[in-house]
C-alpha cells in the first residue's frame, strides 16, 4: 500500500509545522519559584528503577534474600541535599562558569515542595533511589519545568529552528507500508489518502475528526517528519506526537488554530515529560515566534470518551476566542443574559431582559449595563 500527499486535488488540505531543534529560555537568577502539576509527579515503581526484592541462590547452601529496605534508612535532608546540588549543577550553571551558589536556598526550598508533593513510591521502592543519577536527573527535569512554566510570562521562551530546513509539510509524504489497520481518509479533511493506524484508537479519532464541523483538516504524523526535542533525565530523545488538526475556532480561514493531538492509553512516567515539553516548551514557544501560526496541546486517554472529549476542547478553544475580544465582566454578563432567557448578539432582547432580571432584583450583575450600553451605541451607528 502505498500512502502519498494527493497533489494537486487536496492541495487545500496541505498542512505546514514548524522543525524544532531546541528551546532557549533566560532563567531568572533573583526571586525564584514552582508551579507543579499531576505531571509533574514521579511515581517510583520497580518497572522504573529495577528489582526491588530478588533471590540469589546458589547449588548448595541457603539463598540469600536481597531487598532495598535498608535504604530507608537514608534521611531526608541527605537526600535533599543531593537532589538541590544536582539540580544547582545541571540546570542553573552556564558552559564554563560555576554553579549559582547564591540560588541553592531558593532552590532547595522548591526541591523540597517536590519531595513533599509529587513523589509516589510503589511496590517496595524508596525515596533513596533517587540519589541514582539517572533518577536524579529526572527529578530536576521536573522540578525545572515547574519553575519554567511560572516564570513563563517574564522569561519567555523561544523555540529554535533548524536552520537547514525550518519548515516541514504534508506534501512531502510518500511511503508504502504493509500494515492492516488503515483509514481511507475524506478528501476534503486530509491531504494524505490514506491514515496507517498504530489501534482501532486512532483509527476512531479519524471519524470523529472528519465528522467535527470546525476541523478544516488533519493528518497522520507518520513519515512527516514532525519531531519533538525533549529531554527524559540526562537523555535527549525525540516524541512523535500523533495527529495535527487544523480548525477553525473563530479566527477566521487565514488564522486556523493547528491543534497537536496525543492518542494515549497506558502512561509511562516519559509520556508525562512529552506532555509537560509541549505545553511548557514547544507550545509558549512556536506560539512566540508568530511565524508559524497558532499552535495547542492535547491528549486523549479514553476512546469510549474521544468524540465528548473533542467537542469539549474545540468548544473551549471558542469561548477563550470570545473573551480575549470582551473584557472579562462583560463576557461574563453576556453568557449570563443568555442563560436567562434572551439572546447576547439580539439587541432588541437586551433591554427586554435587562428590565426583567432588574424587576427580580438582578441589577448587580457585573458588566451588564455596560454591555447593553455599547450594543445600544454600536446599533445607533448602524
Amino acid at each position: 500500500m502505498r500512502v502519498k500527499a494527493v497533489t494537486p486535488e487536496r492541495d487545500m488540505c496541505e498542512i505546514r509545522f514548524p522543525r524544532v531543534e531546541g528551546y532557549r529560555v533566560e532563567l531568572p537568577e533573583e526571586r525564584l519559584s514552582a508551579e507543579f502539576n499531576d505531571d509533574s509527579t514521579l511515581e517510583l515503581t520497580p518497572e522504573l528503577v529495577g528489582p526491588t526484592n530478588t533471590l540469589n541462590q546458589g547449588i548448595i547452601g541457603e539463598g540469600v534474600d536481597l531487598n532495598l529496605i535498608h535504604t530507608g534508612a537514608l534521611r531526608r535532608s541527605t537526600l535533599l541535599y543531593h537532589l538541590t546540588r544536582r539540580l544547582l549543577e545541571t540546570k542553573w550553571r552556564d558552559p564554563g562558569d560555576e554553579p549559582k551558589i547564591h540560588l541553592f536556598g531558593q532552590l532547595k526550598r522548591i526541591t523540597r515542595q517536590w519531595l513533599d508533593s509529587h513523589l509516589v513510591c510503589k511496590g517496595g521502592t524508596h525515596p533513596a533511589q533517587l540519589m541514582y543519577q539517572a533518577l536524579a536527573d529526572v527529578c530536576c527535569e521536573r522540578i525545572t519545568r515547574g519553575i519554567v512554566s511560572r516564570i513563563e510570562d517574564e522569561c519567555p521562551i523561544k523555540a529554535v529552528l533548524d536552520p537547514y530546513n525550518p519548515t516541514g509539510s504534508t506534501v512531502h509524504v510518500n511511503f508504502t507500508t504493509s500494515k492492516s489497520i488503515r483509514w481511507k481518509t475524506a478528501e476534503r479533511r486530509c491531504h494524505v489518502n490514506y491514515v496507517i493506524c498504530d489501534s482501532d484508537w486512532e483509527a476512531e479519532f479519524c471519524r470523529v475528526v472528519e465528522a467535527h464541523p470546525r476541523v478544516r483538516a488533519y493528518v497522520k504524523n507518520q513519515s512527516l517528519g514532525f519531531e519533538v526535542p525533549y529531554q527524559f533525565g540526562s537523555e535527549a530523545r525525540r516524541y512523535l506526537p500523533d495527529f495535527i488538526v487544523l480548525v477553525d475556532d473563530g479566527h477566521g480561514a487565514d488564522d486556523l488554530l493547528h491543534l497537536v493531538v496525543e492518542i494515549k492509553g497506558y502512561r509511562r512516567e516519559d509520556a508525562k515529560d512529552k506532555k509537560e515539553t509541549m505545553e511548557t516548551y514547544w507550545i509558549p514557544g512556536v506560539n512566540r515566534l508568530g511565524s508559524c501560526g497558532r499552535w495547542a496541546f492535547t491528549e486523549f486517554r479514553d476512546v469510549y470518551e474521544m468524540q465528548s472529549d473533542f467537542e469539549t476542547r474545540m468548544e473551549a478553544e471558542f469561548n477563550g476566542t470570545v473573551k480575549r475580544f470582551l473584557p472579562k465582566d462583560e463576557f461574563e454578563a453576556a453568557g449570563w443574559l443568555a442563560r436567562a432567557g434572551g439572546r447576547a448578539p439580539d439587541l432588541e432582547h437586551v433591554p427586554r431582559r435587562q428590565s426583567e432580571l432588574g424587576r427580580r432584583g438582578d441589577e448587580g450583575v457585573p458588566g451588564v449595563n455596560r454591555l447593553v450600553q455599547r450594543r445600544r451605541t454600536s446599533h445607533g451607528k448602524r
